[in-house]
């Protein structure tokens, strides 16, 4: 396939958690194909910082708590004034190490305002921001929107993996993401033709975790590692690009074969 398919210069591709780890290897990968990249992220430093180093030009940020309403109008009204948000990606997300108190502890000790928080961030706001931003998506005429869910929105957890570890797995973050895999259905569906809309569900990132769980979770891959940011860098070109025009409303695993048995 030509590597022409995979250029997405001249669009404006808008990347929540931006400035994070997955965030920043999502931008920059996005920046090298060619697209402007606006970074989304809590704090101006950590945006600013990580547009800085994209390669390529006019690349801007757009500090945003997408947990309260000014967050989110303040990313649709960036995209408003710059006519134009060709690509969305979904990655700002609570994770299992985010640290909200009753979130990823013991089932028993979960508690509903955690619960309700990580959806408002990890659902709500990918639906706000795409029922918002949908007219420049259609716009465009090349509309993706991205969204990254987690082999936990595929599969239940393995809570073995956890055993004597301070890790835990929250309710809250399967819900999300599995609720963001049939959303990415959903949308697929009500943004078509105009729009393609398509989710990734990474497994597991290699961060420093505890080494028995590592060992546990290596053994449970048929590719015998856990993943890094950078093997996420195809999928999201591929899936933002004319590489993947006919492919819409799919949750694409990138997982090592995490799923596969």
């Amino acid at each position: 396939m030509s590597e022409q398919l995979f250029d997405v210069s001249g669009r404006t591709a808008f990347v929540t958690g931006g400035a994070g780890p997955l965030g920043a290897v999502l931008s920059d990968a996005l920046a090298a194909a060619g697209a402007r990249v606006v970074v989304v992220d809590l704090r101006a430093e950590d945006c600013d910082a990580i547009a800085s180093r994209l390669p390529g030009s006019g690349h801007l940020t757009c500090p945003a708590d997408l947990l309260e309403p000014g967050g989110l109008d303040g990313v649709v009204q960036l995209a408003e004034s710059l006519g134009a948000c060709d690509i969305l990606v979904h990655n700002a997300a609570f994770t299992g190490t985010s640290g909200v108190p009753g979130y990823a502890v013991p089932f028993e000790e979960q508690t509903d305002e955690a619960f309700t928080l990580a959806l408002s961030l990890n659902l709500t706001a990918p639906f706000s921001l795409t029922r918002r931003l949908a007219p420049l998506l259609r716009e465009g005429g090349r509309g993706s929107v991205i969204n990254v869910s987690s082999i936990y929105g595929l599969v239940g957890p393995n809570m073995g993996l956890y055993e004597g570890t301070v890790m835990g797995n929250a309710a809250a973050y399967a819900a999300s993401k599995g609720g963001l895999a049939q959303l990415t259905r959903y949308l697929s569906t009500v943004l078509a033709p105009a729009v393609r809309v398509n989710a990734f569900a990474p497994g597991g990132i290699s961060r420093g975790q505890d080494p028995a769980f590592v060992a546990r979770y290596e053994r449970l891959t048929p590719l015998s590692r856990m993943g890094t940011e950078d093997d996420f860098r195809g999928v999201v070109t591929w899936l933002a690009s004319d590489a993947s025009s006919f492919v819409t409303g799919q949750v694409v695993a990138v997982d090592g074969g995490w799923t596969a048995w």
